[in-house]
């Protein structure tokens, strides 16, 4: 037989699971966003990670309806929050609650280290493309300076055009040598 947990409880041990993963938890914190209007009882706003304990005793179910569990649903899909809510209907121990909001926020870590990791790789192919540009440029130029060193002359012999190194002639610098020793 279980050990059917009370709201104060079950948000209690929530708060305590959640804060010991990392998450700035405030209770009862007024949710406002897509469309959905409720008082939530536990929220990380910077993080975006909560927890809603569903009771008659605090007539959450007034409070949150179908559609806007539908709504939250979507935006948790689309993961722009997440959101672990629990209904009394099916009474449990705290442990079993301990264990469903540890899977929940393991979920969440999954899915954040995921996000993280696509961005990431994103980020890595961005900085190979200009490194390889880089690289391309830096040979074009090389290879200019190679050709800048051996110059070529054209000279048409009928209707072929035929390529020969220039060569300059040492004759000046022979002279040059000559005329130096008087």
């Amino acid at each position: 037989m279980y050990d059917t947990l009370s709201e104060t409880q079950g948000c209690d041990l929530l708060s305590r699971l959640f804060t010991k993963r990392g998450y700035a938890i405030k209770r009862n914190v007024q949710f406002r966003e897509y469309g959905v209007e409720f008082h939530i009882d536990g929220w990380d706003p910077q993080a975006r990670v909560g927890f809603e304990f569903l009771t008659s005793e605090d007539e959450d179910h007034d409070d949150l309806t179908l559609d806007e569990y539908k709504e939250l649903s979507a935006a948790q899909r689309r993961g722009e929050l997440a959101v672990f809510i629990i209904d009394e209907v099916e009474p449990f121990s705290a442990e079993d609650l301990a264990a469903e909001a540890h899977e929940f926020l393991d979920e969440v870590a999954d899915a954040v280290h995921a996000q993280l990791k696509a961005k990431t790789r994103g980020k890595k192919v961005a900085k190979k493309k200009p490194a390889a540009k880089k690289v391309a440029a830096k040979k074009k130029p090389a290879a200019r300076a190679t050709a800048a060193k051996k110059p070529m002359a054209a000279k048409r012999v009928g209707k072929k055009v035929v390529k020969k190194k220039v060569v300059k002639k040492a004759t000046l610098k022979k002279a040059k040598k000559k005329g130096g020793g008087r």
